[in-house]
């Protein structure tokens, strides 16, 4: 089963046993992202995955992993390592999970809950319109986040998630944000 995984550099040849993720499509780019896994055995295993790595959250509640590229969201079996399900060309940017082992996906203007499944996506109410969310960490069980408030790119303001809740709330605003 896994339990830890990492966005790498490209191993040397035979530096790690190898699986290849890959889906056909005339749509792919040419880029890959390699990632690190280690097993409860503390084994580990590198994945190869299409497209540029954004993000990898692995939650122990759905015994999957979920890794994000430009190309693919991937949804992995911890403990099989098989593809539970993918999604192409995602506009998701950001990706983690909460202590609770539930997902959240973040495109640039709105913040999701994800169940088991990909289809399984809620989208969470906020303050505000928001514009180039970027998730900056958990902190006291508080997910931090960025963003502007949409079209008033200088109104750049600090928000939190507390994830029992799922209220999203504001933290701070910069000098030149009012209103």
């Amino acid at each position: 089963m896994i339990i830890k995984a990492e966005i790498i550099d490209q191993p040397y040849s035979g530096e790690y046993k190898e699986k290849i993720y890959d889906i056909t499509s005339t749509w792919n780019s040419q880029n890959w992202t390699w990632v690190k896994f280690l097993n409860e055995d503390f084994t580990e295993w590198c994945g190869e995955f299409r497209g540029l790595g954004r993000g990898i959250a692995i939650s122990k509640k759905y015994n999957q992993v979920l890794i994000l590229t430009s190309d693919y969201l991937f949804q992995i079996n911890c403990i099989n390592f098989e593809i539970i399900d993918y999604e192409c060309q995602p506009q998701y940017q950001n990706l983690t999970v909460t202590p609770l082992g539930d997902f959240l996906l973040a495109d640039y203007y709105d913040i999701y809950l994800l169940g088991a499944s990909l289809d399984d996506r809620t989208p969470l109410a906020s303050p505000f319109n928001m514009d180039m969310i970027t998730f900056r960490g958990w902190s006291n069980n508080k997910l931090q986040l960025t963003c502007d408030k949409f079209l008033n790119l200088d109104k750049h303001v600090e928000l939190q998630l507390d994830f029992e809740t799922l209220e999203i709330s504001l933290k701070k605003q910069n000098r030149n944000s009012e209103g």
